[in-house]
């Protein structure tokens, strides 16, 4: 590597951007010219970027001694960690490719993704290890190591630390895939999005190319990692400080209070949050005590921030605002809304997603899938590097997806006006995101038929001032039933996690349906939009 060629490239301690073309050699990079400064801070835990080296080494190397080849996976089960960066990282030096598992879904829908994706190896966060204990038979007889001690399961450390910290002997490619992250599903199944090296790195070396002061980075910067890493959010937000030199602290899950905390005792210059919880640090009581004075930049996606929200992150955090538009399929961001467009008087812009990133295409296809004008709203297609490999074993999805020459169609519709301004209008699926969370319909209508009570049921999203949209069942009663909302409500609750549960429920006499049959979604939803401006919040 060249260590000593600063070019415009440059990232922390003069690191060239163009020589880290995959996960493992930004920790060699990082290690070989600040090996003492600190990498990850979790829970009072400092590594240092020599150490995450010799770390990432010693998971590749127990990889290979447990006969994990090239190309298989393993599986996270846990909140956040650092341990859970280094076993992401070991793993992309070993070629190996890693399935985080969010950890508030259901215990079926957690063996679904570690089955789904054939993971050789399931370590299990300290939270979690009694569950897996129980659902043991579901996970098929795989082997389990425990990220923290208390349990049955071999540690982690122990089983790191085993091995010898020698860099592996071998050869990964650029465009491997190196991460594979669950979406919901809109037949009610999660399909694995599969991520290589190049899609979370490439865009890094663009940005460095194209400077936007809210992209910047520097060595003393300090990046909170609080969104789960089950999440791009997650995930994403952490190589993205770790590739620019910044320590990360790292969350184990969100606290409102503890946000705060880190803001102020670990003087963080960086994070991103999604609107709803945003919402709720400023809200704390001790939010505007706390010193802000290292905060830059918030960035923030999932959804629009609404204005008067806007208004009091402005007033209590004083740093500048960034929105960020993408999805799992996109690698996170490709479209941003930079903080010079956020107004606390309010514009017109600011109801938009942004402008595209570095080196992403985006246009608007109409019904007969070719471009539409300025200002016509579509379906939002997109073209760039940081578009998915394709979906695991899902060859169908993939090529409905992702046209031949590269073009992702999101399911989001939207147009772009005329200075190339991208602006969400609706869904083209019918995906609600309440919270940062994306929930399909079709879970959670899976999840309710089975109720003794319920004939028919659809579910749509409905506006909510704290989470965005709330998720709201549709049903219509069997004969002689009486349908009891708590109770449809905890029913869900058993067999899908508590975030794409209904919140609410309403019962009518039959469902809307065209000349097909096909239930009208659409009709469902419209009284509780009528008076927005947009079928997104």
């Amino acid at each position: 590597m060249k260590l000593d060629d600063a070019r415009p490239l440059a990232v922390a301690g003069g690191l060239d951007l163009a020589d880290m073309q995959t996960l493992g050699d930004v920790t060699r990079g990082h290690a070989a010219v600040r090996p003492d400064a600190t990498a990850f801070e979790f829970e009072g835990r400092h590594t240092s970027f020599a150490a995450l080296d010799a770390h990432t080494n010693q998971v590749a190397n127990a990889l290979a001694a447990a006969g994990i080849a090239q190309g298989r996976r393993i599986a996270y089960l846990g909140k956040n960690s650092d341990h859970y960066f280094e076993l992401l990282l070991g793993a992309a030096k070993a070629g190996v490719v890693m399935v985080p598992v969010g950890w508030r879904l259901a215990p079926a829908e957690m063996a679904f993704i570690i089955n789904n994706s054939e993971a050789a190896l399931v370590f299990v966060g300290g939270e979690f290890a009694d569950m897996v204990v129980a659902h043991s038979a579901e996970l098929e007889g795989r082997t389990v190591i425990a990220m923290e001690a208390g349990s049955a399961f071999p540690t982690f450390e122990n089983w790191r630390d085993a091995q010898a910290s020698i860099a592996p002997d071998v050869i990964v490619q650029p465009g491997d895939v190196t991460i594979q992250l669950y979406t919901s599903g809109t037949t009610g199944r999660p399909k694995g999005a599969m991520l290589t090296h190049d899609n979370l790195l490439t865009g890094r070396r663009l940005g460095r190319e194209h400077p936007m002061d809210w992209n910047d980075w520097g060595p003393d910067d300090v990046s909170l990692v609080a969104m789960p890493v089950a999440h791009i959010g997650g995930t994403g937000w952490g190589l993205v400080g770790l590739v620019n030199g910044a320590k990360g602290v790292i969350a184990r899950e969100f606290d409102p209070l503890k946000v705060l905390d880190y803001i102020e005792n670990d003087r963080v210059s960086k994070m991103f949050m999604v609107p709803a919880a945003l919402q709720i640090v400023v809200r704390q009581p001790r939010a505007r005590q706390v010193d802000y004075s290292r905060l830059k930049y918030i960035l923030y996606g999932a959804s629009p921030i609404p204005l008067d929200l806007l208004r009091e992150c402005i007033e209590v955090f004083g740093c500048g605002f960034c929105q960020q538009y993408g999805m799992t399929e996109t690698t996170g961001t490709i479209v941003y809304l930079p903080p010079e467009d956020h107004d606390p008087a309010g514009n017109t812009r600011m109801r938009s997603a942004g402008l595209p990133m570095p080196g992403v295409e985006i246009r608007i296809l109409g019904d007969d899938g070719n471009p539409v004008p300025a200002n016509a709203v579509g379906e939002v297609a997109t073209r760039s590097y940081a578009n998915m490999r394709g979906y695991w074993k899902l060859d169908e999805a993939t090529a409905a997806t992702i046209a031949p020459d590269g073009w992702l169609r999101t399911g989001d519709a939207g147009y772009l006006d005329d200075d190339g301004y991208l602006y969400i209008h609706d869904r083209v699926k019918d995906m609600i995101i309440t919270g940062g969370e994306n929930v399909y319909p079709a879970e959670v209508e899976s999840a309710i038929y089975g109720h003794p009570a319920v004939a028919e049921v659809a579910v749509i999203g409905v506006p909510d001032d704290k989470w965005g949209e709330a998720v709201k069942a549709v049903v219509v009663a069997k004969p002689g039933a009486v349908i009891d909302e708590t109770d449809i409500i905890a029913f869900a609750r058993t067999r899908i996690a508590a975030f794409k549960a209904p919140k609410s429920i309403d019962v009518i006499d039959a469902l809307p349906r065209n000349a097909s049959g096909k239930i009208l979604r659409r009709e469902l939803r419209d009284p509780y939009w009528a008076g927005k401006t947009r079928r997104v919040n």
